[in-house]
């Protein structure tokens, strides 16, 4: 857990959100050109352990390849065509590695939130292999990644493999003992469904030692309603719609 917090309030969804397509270096470039410093973006494993990032299991709806994308070798997910789904702008734009976006931050001295997607049957495998990566590239950085899954079994493998990173665990519904595996990993941070918030849950996740993040807020009037909160974070598409300070 954590007592100070060095991320800013707002966080760019996959990059920028629905204006470019998501998990692309494109995306990044383009919330950043709207003035956000911290950025989402999904990770998994490559057949040959590349991470890369991707949200969905498969492949097709945001790229020209098909199937299980945790199958593929790095060698064929690399030659795949990453932005003609969105639009003719972008036709041509490649899936990147995480390691790519790692060295765009690093150089811009840009925050990430690199959400843990495993394949399923990866779940701890995952986490692990980005909590290593992530170690070593900001070995010298002030500001590590927040990394955050829905599986607790990925950031259990990532607590193992480099416990000095901070940790969030996403909640889409308060399931039994989400607050005893939120301890027991350790987490900096419990990142909710905008609309499970309210003042008694901000109240009992603040008296855990954890700050309140939420996703996918892309209205003036949740987020307006989460600052009221004092919540301390929010994940939105809207890079074109709300001024990050």
């Amino acid at each position: 857990m954590t007592t100070t917090w060095p991320y800013p309030f707002w966080i760019a969804h996959r990059g920028a959100g629905k204006l470019a397509p998501e998990n692309t270096l494109a995306a990044f470039r383009l919330g950043a050109q709207h003035g956000w410093r911290m950025f989402e973006c999904d990770a998994k494993l490559s057949a040959d352990g590349v991470l890369f990032l991707l949200h969905d299991n498969t492949l097709e709806r945001t790229t020209s390849g098909h199937g299980v994308a945790g199958k593929r070798p790095w060698s064929e997910l690399a030659q795949l065509d990453a932005g003609r789904w969105h639009s003719r702008a972008y036709a041509g734009e490649t899936i990147p590695t995480l390691e790519n976006l790692a060295r765009w931050c690093l150089a811009n001295h840009y925050f990430l939130d690199i959400e843990i997607k495993p394949t399923p049957g990866e779940e701890e495998r995952t986490g692990q292999a980005v909590a290593k990566l992530t170690s070593h590239l900001w070995q010298n950085a002030a500001t590590p990644p927040l990394l955050t899954s829905f599986r607790p079994e990925s950031l259990l493998g990532a607590m193992k493999t480099a416990p000095e990173l901070p940790r969030g665990l996403l909640l889409d519904t308060l399931w039994d003992d989400w607050a005893d595996r939120a301890r027991q990993l350790q987490c900096a941070a419990v990142v909710c469904n905008h609309a499970l918030w309210d003042p008694a849950l901000v109240a009992q996740v603040k008296a855990m030692g954890m700050r309140c993040l939420s996703y996918t807020v892309n209205d003036e009037w949740a987020a307006e309603r989460l600052i009221a909160l004092g919540t301390d974070g929010v994940v939105s598409d809207r890079v074109d719609l709300f001024a990050p300070g």
